[in-house]
């Protein structure tokens, strides 16, 4: 009994094996310059003419030949190969188009060996082998083994066995339940389960679509299809460049069938095969779908999403930038700096992301020594810079590092959350003052537009408040402010501009230096505050820079009005900046 159970044990053991060299032998065929039938020397044009040739004459809508989808499939995958230089140099060197001297028991886009797809491309069926090599397995002595697998992006379950697993299996191994036998691990029910990708994209319904596509910023890539067109290639090829593109861009199919009165709204009905389309804001403010209309090649669809990414993000030329208030003054404003060409990926999501609570603009710079640069206090790149809607400045954070773009935007996203909080509690500070400072009447700054009207030769006297640091303004402006609404000031000036008035200004002495000029020679820069009694009709003048406070400030404008000071000719005739 014994006996005869080990000669059954070791018959299925040899029946294992031969299956894999037959399988083996069958992945050493798939070779991508014959499938698409060009020399190993052949031309990127070349391989570009094979392909487009092919895969019009294969294509499932065109071809109903059971086979032809296969070989549809062979097609494009052989055409990713070869038409990228690094898969095709690890090809030609490994005969891998991963570059992998050794075999890994992975899922799609993490093979050691060379992939075949049986039907419909990634995500269905597939063995991966190293055509012309076996693998050494590391435990097991001078065993050779083959390894292969069989999974889509659901799973996927590992097989590995060696002579020496037949024979040890043989003397003495049971077979476990069915877990294990001879070496060989996994589960028919994975490779079930791993057949259909079609639940790893998201139903989209028209709620959905309203509420979390229509003007939320955010690229989709969305399927259009119905349960009876041929969907063989599509949905694998999508979910490898969601994958690619996790965290830029997000991914969902459409039903047209249980969805006809979404897809009857959006003009994609009447559906003879499936349709790709992208939610872009490429063409402005307001997002459109915009179809993909190329061969169905991951690589070409991969770059037709990249190209419809968000671009909210303003390209300037630092030397030339001057941060300034646009029309959309009440929001806060962002600049990243970083060495590339042009406006980053994860930039250009985050634009989109956030198109309707900040300004974006981003810039190339190389060197933190540019004097540009070290004027916005940046001492490691890439960077990024905020201003609030109150024109301060803030440097968010400087030498970003990117781990992957996922896990990246995520990180930069509660970075601007955080700096978006901030400007809210600038602005509600703000609000407060305004309100209060509402009920008092404000010492105007003199600047060019309002200096005829506070100071000019209508105006008997003009009292003006200079100061050079915050604190000055600040004492200054609540001295004067004080005095103002005093009797002895004869009269304040108001909107009715009577010749017996007496006005008062504040002015910036650090910025009119030469306004200060045609009162003294140094203008004054030696005084932190100072007031200037300024009559222009006569062009004279008196300073008081004595101790500021409300008696001895009133003091002075009394003696003003009522003649007691003497006054000076003016150098010249004060011109403010």
């Amino acid at each position: 009994m014994q006996g005869s159970k080990m000669k059954v044990r070791f018959a299925l053991s040899i029946f294992l094996f031969s299956t894999l060299l037959i399988l083996n032998a069958k992945a050493k065929t798939v070779d991508p310059y014959k499938v698409l039938g060009v020399e190993r020397n052949a031309s990127q044009r070349e391989i570009q003419k094979a392909f487009h040739k092919l895969s019009l004459q294969y294509h499932p809508d065109k071809n109903k030949n059971k086979a032809a989808q296969e070989k549809f499939a062979e097609i494009n995958n052989a055409y990713d190969i070869l038409s990228d230089e690094e898969k095709r140099k690890n090809y030609d060197l490994y005969g891998d188009e991963k570059g992998s001297p050794g075999f890994d028991a992975g899922h799609p886009g993490n093979q050691g060996g060379y992939t075949y797809f049986t039907s419909g491309g990634p995500g269905q069926s597939q063995f991966t082998s190293r055509p012309g090599e076996w693998q050494n397995m590391g435990g097991q002595g001078s065993s050779r083994s083959f390894s292969f697998s069989f999974g889509g992006t659901g799973g996927s379950s590992s097989f590995g066995f060696g002579l020496d697993d037949i024979f040890s299996d043989f003397f003495g191994s049971s077979f476990g339940g069915g877990r294990q036998f001879g070496g060989f691990s996994g589960s028919t029910g994975s490779q079930s389960q791993s057949r259909s990708s079609s639940g790893n994209i998201r139903a989209i319904n028209l709620q959905v679509f309203k509420k979390e596509i229509v003007e939320k910023g955010m690229t989709w890539l969305l399927f259009f299809y119905s349960p009876s067109s041929n969907r063989d290639g599509y949905e694998s090829v999508i979910e490898e460049v969601a994958n690619s593109m996790e965290g830029a861009l997000k991914v969902g199919s459409i039903n047209c069938e249980t969805e006809a009165s979404l897809c009857k709204e959006l003009g994609v009905h009447r559906l003879r095969s499936p349709r790709i389309f992208v939610y872009s804001y490429k063409a402005g403010d307001k997002g459109s779908l915009i179809e993909y209309n190329e061969h169905l090649v991951a690589k070409n669809l991969k770059s037709f999403c990249r190209d419809h990414l968000p671009r909210f993000s303003k390209r300037i030329n630092l030397n030339r930038f001057e941060f300034t208030f646009d029309a959309k003054a009440s929001l806060p404003s962002v600049l990243l700096l970083s060495t590339k060409k042009e406006t980053p990926i994860i930039w250009r999501v985050l634009s989109g992301m956030y198109r309707e609570r900040l300004n974006f603009y981003d810039t190339e710079v190389h060197d933190v020594s540019d004097p540009a640069v070290k004027k916005l206090g940046v001492d490691a790149l890439p960077a990024i810079v905020g201003w609030l809607s109150n024109g301060e400045k803030d440097v968010l954070k400087t030498g970003i590092s990117v781990k992957d773009q996922k896990s990246s935007i995520h990180e930069l996203s509660k970075l601007l959350d955080g700096f978006e909080k901030k400007n809210k509690m600038a602005a509600s500070t703000r609000a407060t003052k305004s309100h209060s400072d509402s009920a008092e009447e404000q010492i105007p700054l003199l600047s060019r537009s309002n200096f005829d009207t506070i100071c000019g030769e209508a105006i008997p006297v003009c009292i003006i408040g200079a100061f050079r640091s915050s604190n000055a303004r600040g004492k200054l402006e609540s001295i004067v402010l004080d005095v103002s609404q005093k009797s002895l000031s004869r009269h304040q000036y108001s909107a009715s501009g009577s010749r017996n008035s007496i006005t008062y200004a504040l002015l910036d002495a650090a910025k009119q230096s030469s306004f200060l000029s045609a009162f003294d020679k140094s203008g004054f820069k030696s005084l932190d505050k100072f007031l200037v009694a300024y009559k222009p009709k006569r062009g004279k003048f008196a300073v008081f820079a004595g101790e500021m406070t409300p008696e001895e400030v009133e003091r002075f404008i009394g003696s003003v009005l009522n003649g007691d000071v003497q006054f000076s000719k003016t150098r010249h005739k004060p011109l403010i900046k």
